[in-house]
Order: C-alpha cells, then structure tokens, then sequence
C-alpha cells in the first residue's frame, strides 16, 4: 500500500536549508531508494517516491515556516540538476501506476503555481547542470527559472525523440500558455533530444535569466530578493507543526479523527462519512494558530487531502464514491464565516489554499462522486462544496413530513463565491450556472440561508430530491446502475462535464493527460516489448507503428 504523509526526519531524496526569508530545496536523489523495486533513481531522477516528499516538503514551508517568502529549487549534484521522470520507471509500471503518478507530479507543481497566485510562497528554479524532462518540468511550474550558462548545463523535453511519449506533467501546455514560447520553436525544442543551453535558451524564452558559475550565486540572491517584495501574505513569525496523522487503516476502512472511508467492494464503492465541528472547534482567529494543526479545518482538509490520495493510488477497482456528513450546521457556517473575513491572516491564507488545492485534487480523480445530503448532514458552509463537485447530489425531500421543520439543510457562505476555485479558474458555482451572472447574484443573496430540499432543488443547487419512500431504493439503483457502466467511459465522461466552459492552463493539462497521454502510454509505440519506453537504454531503436490515428 502506497500512503502519502511523510516525516521530515525520513526524507530519502532532497535537503532543505532555510535561512531568513528563502528556503532552498535541494534535489539529491538516493538512487537505491526507489518506491517500487526493479530500477535505480540515477541521474537525480525520480519516481512516486521523490515527489510525496516534494509535496511534503512544500506544504511544510507553508505552515511551519511563515517568514519564508520564496522557495529556490536546484540540485545537490554537481552538472545534474535532474534528468525527470525515471524512465526504467515508467517502463516496468502498469499504465494505471503511470497515469497516477504523473497525476500527482501536475498536482504537486499547480500548488506552486496556486501558492504564488494567492499571495503565498513564490518559487524559483536554480538550474546548476543538464535539466531534462520532468525536471525541467519543475522548473516550468516556478515563477522564474535561472540557468547556469557554464556551455554544459541544458534544459529539454526529450520524451517524443526518446520515449515516444509527451512531457507528462504539463511541459508542452506551460511552454506555449504560460511562457509564451512560439509554437514552431516549441516544435523544434520539443523534439531536440540534445537541449538548449544558456544564450539561446534564453532567447527562447524556456528561461527567464543566465549567468556564468562565478555569478549564478548572485543572481540567485538577487532575484530572491525582488521576488520577495511581490509575496502578499508571508508576514507570520510563528509557524505551526504538522502532527503526524491519525489513521487507521484495514481492508474494510480507512479512519481518520474527521473523516472515515468504508469500502464495499463487491459493489466497487467507497462511502465518505464526514464529522462536522462542534461548538468547541469554533474558535476567534487569534487563536485558530494557537490550535494549530488540530484546528478542525486544517485536520479535515488534510485527512480529506490524505484519503483522496489513498483511494486513486490504492483502491483502483472502486468507481462510486458516496459522500455523507453528519453534524451541526451552525459549527460550520461560522468557521467558514471567520475564515473568509480572515484571508489576510498568514495562517488562515494558507488553510483556504490548502482546501482550494484539495477540492481540485476530488475534482480531477478519475471516481463518480455522489453527495447524499440526509436527515443528519451538515453540508453547510464551505462543506457545501461537495454539493457541487459531485456528478450528482441527492436531498431527502421530507416536505410531506412533519419533520421537514428540522431539515436537512443545506447554505451557501463567501467561500462558495471566492477563495475555492477550481483549476479552471472558476468557482464550482461560476462553472455549473455557466457563470450566469444573474443566477449566481441571486444564489449569493441566499448566502447564510437555510434552504430544505425543495428550495435547493429550484436554485439548481441539488440534482435530486426524492421523498422518505424512495429515498433509499433511489439511491441503491442510482449507485448500481452507475458501477455497472464501463469505467473507461465513465473517467472520459466525468473529466468532460466536471469542467465545461472555459478553459485554462491547468484544465489543458489535465485533459490532455486524460486523454492524449493516456492514449498514448497505451500505444505499442511507447509501451509494447519493441516500444520507445521499454527499449530505453538498451541500445536497441525502436519499431514503431507507422500509421498516424
């Protein structure tokens, strides 16, 4: 079993020294330390492995670290700064393991992307040696990239001359979108396999700066500290540790102090059970540090983070995932309140662009979501966002019944209408109206209140609301007719409704990685005995089907 927390005091793969307000992360790949056993991580190479403790690493500088404003990457290896993703790697891997994995590695570089967008931590690549494929990747995802020009050092995307696959986490979408890199120069640097070194990688604008070895310490000092006036919400002086977390873990269940997963796999779904906050978890946001990372909202969306991570890696043969809560509605709706007034706190920044990050992660997971909103829910608050990346929802409609007094309920808050986009840019309510301005005024005068089943059915905010007599077999032959559809069908299906309308730089990622990479990992010009990716290093070239499809 893949799990995803990782101690500081276990890092196999990268050093990190932090000094005033810079953090340097060092690339140091130990070759024997593989995830999975059957190839060695030379060339700063890396796998699943090296890149956990990336997004490990990361999500500590943002909390346990507030002085830091600027993150610098390079490599502890002399001449290599890292030569991507391991290709011996992704040769031996079952196509799932690679899709999954280069799922996470575009995860991991769209945070840096999120944080410096929202007013955290920015980044900046240092390459000090040959710079190929997903390391130069890395270096894309960064706000500005610094290259050596020591005639050596080199940044490329070899993987169409070298493997017969793309760039798989993003290369091609963040040349042309983000860098701006001519089209016809892309087409040239994308299938060079020998890269492009200092002053006409600069020309091409895959860099943003160069220096000789006597200078590059300088430049890089220099740029950290420009970088740094830009940084908005860094100005804490105490961070907070991340405890390790508490989960339990067994083949029916995955437990955690907020949240549980029970599995039924027959059936091939998983059942999401949430506990809402209490009373006691509402706390006045001078003190929500002093809670740390037991403060209700950082637990949740880290054990929500954690068991997202958990389900896509290791339980592939469950489609459905139900998702229930259970708790009070006021506990939430005021935690939520109190962080969208807070946003400026160093602390409470950090918390919503940790939930924003997490949502988009259940957004682009290839499982049917199906929100249950029952007699004991509690989806109120920013907990409301699980209405709305569902594929459907479903409320108890109780307006026969004397009990309809009492619920359930649903509520908006500021946190539906700001602070929690998707990866297109868009909140989840902009994307399911078409961001009809009009529609989305009328929901955000609702914000704060309490509407039955009815009422969310006629704002459009729940898919289905089916009486006390149908409630359950309503729900039963929804899940069984989804399970029993093709999941290939159904991963192309979602991934092309989650995300309607407009486009940005992440969804193109995400859908060409859904559809073009993925096609292609399961082409035999890539993955066959007499593919590119499996004749890696061999010595013997490749035969390739020749008919373009």
């Amino acid at each position: 079993m893949i799990t995803f927390d990782r101690d500081p005091q276990s890092y196999k793969h990268w050093k990190l020294d932090i000094k005033n307000n810079r953090a340097t992360v060092l690339l140091d790949v130990s070759e024997k330390e593989g995830i999975r056993p059957g190839y060695e991580l030379k060339l700063n190479s890396y796998d699943l492995g090296v890149d956990i403790e990336l997004n490990d690493i990361v999500q500590r500088i943002r909390f346990e670290y507030p002085e830091v404003k600027v993150v610098v990457i390079t490599s502890n290896q002399e001449k290599n700064f890292s030569a991507g993703a391991n290709i011996y790697m992704l040769g031996m891997s079952e196509h799932s393991w690679k899709v999954n994995f280069c799922k996470f590695t575009n995860e991991t570089r769209n945070g840096f992307e999120d944080s410096s967008h929202s007013g955290s931590v920015k980044f900046i690549a240092a390459i000090n040696g040959i710079c190929a494929g997903g390391g130069y990747e890395v270096a894309l995802a960064c706000d500005e990239i610094l290259l050596i020009d020591d005639r050596s050092s080199t940044v490329s995307l070899p993987e169409v001359p070298l493997l017969g696959v793309l760039p798989g986490t993003g290369g091609l979408t963040r040349l042309t979108d983000k860098r701006n890199v001519r089209r016809d120069i892309a087409d040239i640097f994308c299938t060079n396999p020998d890269g492009v070194r200092g002053k006409k990688a600069l020309e091409w604008n895959l860099v943003d700066y160069i220096a000789p070895p006597s200078k590059f310490s300088d430049l890089i000092n220099e740029r950290v500290t420009e970088i740094s006036k830009t940084v908005k919400y860094r100005n804490g002086t105490k961070g907070i540790k991340l405890n390790s977390l508490i989960r339990k873990i067994s083949e029916e269940s995955i437990v955690y102090e907020t949240i549980s997963c029970n599995f039924n796999r027959n059936n091939r779904t998983a059942e999401i059970n949430i506990k809402g906050p209490e009373e006691s978890d509402i706390v006045n946001v001078n003190d929500i540090i002093e809670k740390g990372s037991d403060f209700w909202t950082l637990k949740f969306v880290r054990e929500l983070d954690d068991l997202i991570l958990m389900l896509r890696t290791n339980e592939l043969e469950i489609g459905v995932i139900t998702i229930r809560s259970k708790g009070l509605i006021s506990p939430i709706q005021d935690i939520s309140n109190k962080l969208a007034e807070s946003q400026e706190n160093w602390f409470i920044n950090e918390i919503l662009g940790f939930m924003r990050r997490t949502f988009s992660r259940l957004d682009i997971s290839s499982k049917t979501i199906f929100t249950i909103v029952d007699n004991n829910s509690c989806f109120a608050g920013f907990l409301s966002e699980f209405l709305f990346c569902a594929d459907r929802s479903y409320m108890i409609n109780n307006a026969l019944l004397n009990e309809n007094k009492d619920g359930p309920y649903i509520n908006l808050c500021k946190l539906n209408f700001e602070m929690l986009e998707m990866v297109n840019g868009q909140t989840r309510l902009q994307t399911r109206f078409n961001n009809d301005q009009a529609k989305l005024k009328n929901l955000k005068d609702l914000s704060g209140k309490l509407l039955n089943a009815e009422e969310a059915y006629k704002y459009g905010l729940i898919t289905v609301i089916p009486d006390d007599l149908d409630w359950s077999e309503e729900i039963r032959l929804s899940i069984e007719e989804r399970s029993s559809f093709s999941p290939d069908a159904l991963t192309g299906l979602e991934a092309n409704l989650r995300f309607p309308g407009k486009e940005s730089c992440e969804t193109k990622i995400f859908g060409r990685l859904s559809a073009w990479q993925n096609w292609i990992f399961n082409r035999p010009n890539a993955s066959s005995d007499n593919g590119a990716l499996k004749l890696f290093g061999t010595g013997s070239k490749a035969k390739f089907d020749n008919k373009r499809i």
